[in-house]
């Protein structure tokens, strides 16, 4: 996708203005107006990952895809994009807690949350804290009723009052490499990548 004045270097936020030069840079890229998994990985620089590397990428693209339809189609990248960019605090967290939640029930179990952690952790290389310390820590401290499980509430309301716990979950997650990518039409360095997922 070429280059576009979309984002400053400080990721201010898309203008609602400029949707319609959004939308001609997917259609560019996109002309059948959906974006596949593997184009996502691709703009990306994301071929040739681990398993666990590629699970956790898969479960990003699959929530992003709202309508589950198995592509992205521009709603959805704006919306994504939106989301990453001028998203409050509150609504990430309810992006990352449908992250989270793997098996879709409404609340994230210990296994969930070790594993999603692990895969960020095989994505960006990053090891402290340890998965098993990261998960401890959330449950500790977030799972008010300890029941073992997460309901969107607890989540929400654990993070938002713990500093420390909202840094690791938002530096976990952080988007704004990939636009980045997105707005240059430039591939990544994938260690930088793999360092800002």
């Amino acid at each position: 996708m070429g280059n576009s004045e979309c984002l400053a270097d400080g990721l201010t936020a898309v203008p609602a203005k400029e949707t319609h030069v959004w939308y001609r840079k997917f259609m560019t890229e996109y002309p059948s107006g959906l974006q596949t998994l593997h184009e996502f990985k691709t703009l990306l620089g994301l071929q040739g990952l681990n398993q666990k590397a590629n699970q956790h990428v898969d479960q990003v693209y699959n929530t992003f895809d709202m309508n589950k339809d198995g592509f992205i189609d521009f709603l959805e990248f704006i919306a994504a994009v939106n989301l990453v960019v001028r998203g409050k605090v509150e609504q990430k967290l309810k992006w990352y807690f449908k992250l989270y939640d793997a098996d879709g029930n409404g609340s994230i179990d210990k296994k969930e949350l070790l594993n999603i952690f692990m895969n960020v952790q095989a994505l960006n290389g990053q090891q402290t804290p340890s998965p098993e310390e990261f998960t401890d820590l959330v449950f500790h401290k977030v799972d008010i009723n300890h029941d073992g499980e997460l309901t969107l509430e607890e989540f929400i309301s654990g993070i938002e009052k713990d500093q420390n716990l909202l840094e690791i979950v938002s530096k976990s997650f952080d988007f704004s490499n990939v636009l980045k990518v997105i707005c240059s039409g430039k591939q990544p360095d994938t260690g930088g990548f793999l360092q800002t997922i």
